[in-house]
């Protein structure tokens, strides 16, 4: 057993329980502290992670989590990630009573996110989920508005629901094989009776869809984007996406190659495209639309998990899609964070002659999203499409290209009002951290699409 291959995740979560006895001295003027202590926590995991993922894979806890590559991706882009959230939230709730309480939740959520990535064993699952569940409630509800409130309820009760089935699915596979070890998963569901597998592993997907977002379960997330604080509203859309799709991958490599599983998993991956994309044609508040479009981008996301054990890409190509999304989506929100009283999409109108390098970022940053060359999900959802082809899944492949094409409209219908003249825009000052944050990731992105070759091979 090796502790220490849980230093991450430990670094995180013990930063979360500092802050949180650390804030509870404070007076409200010097809580700042608790932003560097919240960071200093994130940026050591993120080392630990990354000297970790050099090394050589490894266990810990009875080989209930795994140290491996794939881990190590999330160690470095999950408290990365928090990282730019924190700094966005330093200019939204600076000196407000509950700003140490934010912090903490974040990076809880973000040790659930871990937990979640590295996971071999269904227990550990649950844990990773609850972990990464139960601070978003109070994340979410923390907007103080109806809307916030409502948002907050409606993810406690879908959260609740999936948590429900994701536990059920744990029991039924329990109860057939005598264990939750993923190792010993592995050969045992293959002699138990196939509804049991199949009832089982579709109440843990459920679950662990809640969580990404995605399709049938996907309700809360546009609420959630529109109504929460705006570093909410970028972390619930980012981070957890990270631990529920890798845990997704790990989840379905396991279950027995009779099953119909990519069949069920392509065809959730379709629908969240196009019901994410159809449901965002007509959206005027930016952050609902970039909701939704979360909820397409799953659909993406979950092309090379239906691709898994039958395509070599389909692993490289999922890392890949979630670091290119996470930095994109991030400079996507950190744009509407630095214009907040923006509320419309017409309210951009003018914002490219007065603020040229967030026009550039926030440009940048949706045709991101929408798949442009050279930009990292232009990559991304070449090599998922390229996944879903080598195995086999041709009509897969075909739907993101076309649900490529359905989200240039709404995509366009942002970009077209920035390029415009407004008075309005012109006194408008946006706040200076979330706009460099912006213009930083979104930089990013563009790096990441022109040296994808050298991306592919950290991830890969």
């Amino acid at each position: 057993m090796h502790v220490l291959a849980m230093l991450p995740e430990a670094l995180v979560f013990a930063g979360a329980l500092m802050v949180l006895i650390v804030g509870s001295y404070l007076p409200r003027r010097r809580l700042w502290w608790t932003r560097v202590i919240a960071v200093a926590a994130l940026i050591g995991a993120l080392l630990a992670g990354a000297v970790q993922m050099a090394g050589s894979d490894s266990a810990a806890f009875a080989e209930t989590f795994v140290v491996d590559s794939v881990t190590g991706v999330a160690r470095v882009i999950a408290p990365l990630a928090t990282v730019l959230v924190i700094l966005v939230a330093s200019e939204e709730i600076s000196g407000s009573a509950r700003e140490s309480e934010s912090y903490a939740l974040l990076l809880s959520a973000t040790a659930g996110v871990l937990v979640l990535a590295g996971t071999q064993d269904l227990l550990v699952l649950a844990v990773g989920f609850l972990l990464a569940s139960i601070p978003l409630y109070a994340l979410i509800g923390m907007g103080r508005s109806p809307a916030a409130a409502e948002a907050a309820m409606k993810t406690y009760l879908l959260g609740a629901l999936s948590g429900i089935l994701l536990l059920l699915g744990i029991t039924l596979l329990f109860g057939g094989t005598g264990t939750t070890a993923y190792g010993e998963l592995r050969g045992l569901l293959a002699e138990i009776p196939a509804p049991i597998v199949v009832a089982g592993s579709v109440g843990v997907v459920a679950g662990l869809l809640f969580k990404a977002g995605g399709v049938p379960l996907h309700f809360w997330v546009p609420d959630a984007a529109q109504s929460a604080q705006g570093f909410v509203a970028m972390f619930v859309t980012t981070v957890p996406k990270i631990g529920a799709v890798i845990a997704l991958y790990r989840l379905v490599e396991i279950l027995p190659a009779g099953l119909a599983w990519p069949g069920l998993i392509g065809g959730i991956a379709v629908a969240s495209m196009t019901l994410g994309n159809l449901a965002a044609f007509w959206q005027d508040d930016p952050r609902r639309l970039l909701g939704w479009s979360t909820v397409s981008q799953v659909g993406f996301l979950l092309v090379p998990v239906a691709a898994a054990g039958r395509s070599d890409l389909a692993l490289p190509a999922m890392l890949f899609y979630l670091v290119g999304y996470t930095v994109t989506n991030i400079a996507a929100f950190a744009v509407t964070t630095a214009v907040p009283d923006a509320r419309e999409l017409s309210a951009y109108r003018g914002i490219g002659r007065t603020q040229p390098w967030l026009t550039g970022a926030l440009i940048v940053a949706l045709l991101g999203l929408l798949g442009t060359p050279p930009l990292a999900l232009f990559v991304g959802k070449l090599t998922t499409a390229s996944a879903a082809w080598e195995a086999g899944a041709a009509w897969l492949a075909l739907a993101v290209f076309v649900n490529t094409l359905l989200s240039l409209f709404y995509y366009l219908r942002w970009i077209v009002p920035c390029l415009q003249t407004s008075a309005e825009m012109e006194r408008s000052v946006p706040q200076h951290v979330s706009a460099w944050i912006a213009v930083v990731t979104a930089g990013f992105s563009l790096a990441m699409g022109v040296a994808a070759g050298l991306v592919f091979g950290v991830v890969g």
